[in-house]
């Protein structure tokens, strides 16, 4: 049996705060999760080394006779391993629960063996002979007996998905039907989107995850909102940023220029004279609205595009040829 470096498995130091720790199984967990990782066995293998090694160095209890058997491993091995007890070293109990991933608000949720069973299927224990040696509560044999019989109710697990919106449905806000299946019956469901989300917002929609087990309540699904490109505008934030084309013309002597909003309008932006190619100009209150303060909106940058004239007519050119005496004669 090979001694496991729980501390190497979540890359933190052995003098690692809680916080450290607790951190470190975080980002881990959501890169490693079954259900961001269909059908890769390599990712489950790590989901639930990590989740193994939390269970210990996430219990200061466990944490402590763990550093203690590190201490004493290589004469431990040299004993013969005839079981826990070696060096003051005891033998825990399992079965705190494990923060597993699992999409919800908070992002975690108490998970028991049975439940982590579940979520990577199987009957076998999801714990190295290693941890059942050491921190073990009744061995393999129970745990796999024990099967879903004499569960309580089980809240189901929450499911993530990912929608695609266009820019404008996420300046407007949509509302989206789906297709979901539950206990092998089709159903559909409309889920109202609010205007302004963002590239990677979460919309939870109550109740649409997996089934509860046992008469637990329904998990919830969460859709992960992706912003598709949009060919007029930029979003950053809550700002937009759009091109304006005007003429030569309108750049020197000044003007107005049409400049359309997402949302629809159309608004007059007034050139001063003598306007630089790329000059930015900037309407205010006409960007993405704010999704938790309604009425807010970011703002709209408007960069200018100065035309310059494809063909001239011989008046044309004779007004440019005067033009450039002037700007000769300037130099001189």
């Amino acid at each position: 049996m090979d001694f496991k470096d729980y501390y190497s498995v979540l890359g933190v130091a052995k003098t690692a705060t809680e916080k450290e720790i607790k951190q470190a199984y975080r980002k881990l967990a959501r890169k490693h999760h079954p259900d961001v990782n269909p059908k890769d066995k390599s990712a489950e293998t790590k989901f639930k080394e990590i989740n193994e090694a939390y269970e210990v160095l996430g219990d200061p209890d466990k944490r402590k006779k763990y550093d203690e058997l590190g201490a004493n491993w290589r004469m431990y091995e040299q004993a013969g391993a005839q079981g826990p007890g070696f060096g003051g070293f005891n033998q825990g109990q399992a079965g705190r629960g494990w923060n597993v991933n699992v999409g919800g608000p908070g992002g975690y949720q108490q998970v028991t063996e049975e439940e982590l069973r579940d979520i990577l299927g199987g009957e076998d224990s999801p714990f190295s002979d290693f941890f059942q040696t050491f921190f073990g509560g009744g061995g393999d044999a129970t745990r796999r007996t024990r099967g879903r019989a004499g569960r309580g109710p089980r809240h189901g697990r929450d499911v993530e998905h990912e929608l695609e919106l266009g820019l404008a449905d996420a300046y407007h806000g949509t509302t989206r039907r789906l297709s979901m299946t539950h206990d092998g019956q089709p159903r559909t469901v409309d889920v109202r989107i609010p205007a302004g989300v963002g590239d990677g917002s979460r919309v939870r929609v109550a109740g649409e995850g997996e089934q509860g087990a046992g008469g637990g309540k329904s998990g919830d699904l969460y859709l992960r909102i992706r912003i598709a490109p949009n060919p007029q505008f930029e979003r950053k934030g809550r700002d937009l940023y759009t091109h304006v084309s005007i003429p030569l013309t309108t750049a020197v002597l000044g003007g107005e220029a049409d400049v359309k909003t997402l949302g629809g309008q159309s608004l007059r932006l007034k050139i001063p004279p003598t306007t630089q190619n790329a000059q930015v100009f900037r309407l205010k209150g006409h960007g993405m609205p704010t999704t938790d303060k309604s009425g807010e909106h970011g703002d709209l940058y408007a960069t200018v595009d100065v035309q310059l004239p494809r063909a001239l007519t011989p008046e044309q050119k004779k007004h440019f040829e005067e033009l450039q005496k002037l700007e000769s004669a300037g130099v001189r």
